[in-house]
């Protein structure tokens, strides 16, 4: 799909300095899709906001002590 947007001629050379005039459209792809992740990534980070109890947890008296079970019970983990 083609779009028409208008940037700024100092953006464009700094476009062109980084991706060359033949791959702006790819690059302003990949910098689209990326900044699309983010927005989704924020998202759902708002959304999942509140969503555990402030307390009640197995970790509430030592978090500490809680990360190193927690690791420790993994015999994958090296730390």
């Amino acid at each position: 799909m083609r779009l028409h947007i208008s940037i700024d001629d100092g953006i464009v050379a700094e476009l062109d300095r980084r991706a060359g005039k033949r791959r702006r459209s790819a690059f302003i792809a990949e910098l689209i899709r990326r900044g699309l992740d983010d927005e989704q990534r924020w998202d759902d980070i708002e959304a999942s906001l509140g969503s555990i109890d402030d307390e009640g947890h197995a970790w509430d008296e030592d978090p500490a002590r809680w990360v190193r079970e927690q690791r420790s019970a993994d015999p994958q983990r090296t730390g």
